[in-house]
């Protein structure tokens, strides 16, 4: 794997998005826009035509990637994420009118305990839409769901000394 950072920037980066959600009293953060994905953890995906997402939560040392099996591939070539925090969603879930992603999501998130959180979400990512809203509502009924629209986008804005150079390349 070459990443075009060195992993402290992904870990500096991260830890500015952590502070922003601790403001916003945030602990568990679905960033879904392509550009906050690869920002966190370098991923370059090849799909985008399912849903797909990184996992931020306030207490985990990396975020966990969740999207389609076919793409965990992408996942593991493209980011810094140890193993562990690669969580591709089955086909099943695929275009399936009574099983969303946001399903797996859900129960993703219940797995770790984290089902009675405050839970941002970015309302106006292309991979978050009203379905997968709804669904991920409906799953976790004591989680609070709140907008963290351009959470990150805000913290991408701050150029390191590294993006900086890339910029000036």
């Amino acid at each position: 794997m070459t990443l075009p950072f060195e992993i402290d920037e992904y870990r500096a980066r991260l830890d500015r998005v952590k502070r922003a959600m601790e403001a916003k009293g945030i602990e568990i953060l679905l960033a879904s826009d392509p550009s906050n994905m690869n920002y966190l953890t370098g991923y370059d995906g090849w799909s985008f035509y399912v849903p797909q997402l990184v996992l931020v939560a306030l207490d985990e040392a990396a975020p966990i990637w969740i999207g389609r099996k076919l793409d965990a591939g992408a996942t593991r070539v493209t980011t810094w994420l140890p193993s562990d925090n690669i969580d591709p969603y089955p086909d099943r879930y695929v275009q399936n009118p009574v099983a969303h992603p946001m399903d797996y999501v859900a129960d993703a998130i219940r797995r770790h305990g984290w089902d009675r959180r405050t839970v941002g979400v970015e309302t106006d990512a292309y991979y978050y839409t009203h379905a997968g809203h709804a669904a991920l509502a409906s799953a976790l009924p004591d989680a609070r769901l709140v907008d963290a629209n351009l959470l990150v986008n805000w913290q991408r804005v701050v150029k390191s000394p590294q993006e900086i150079e890339y910029m000036r390349q």
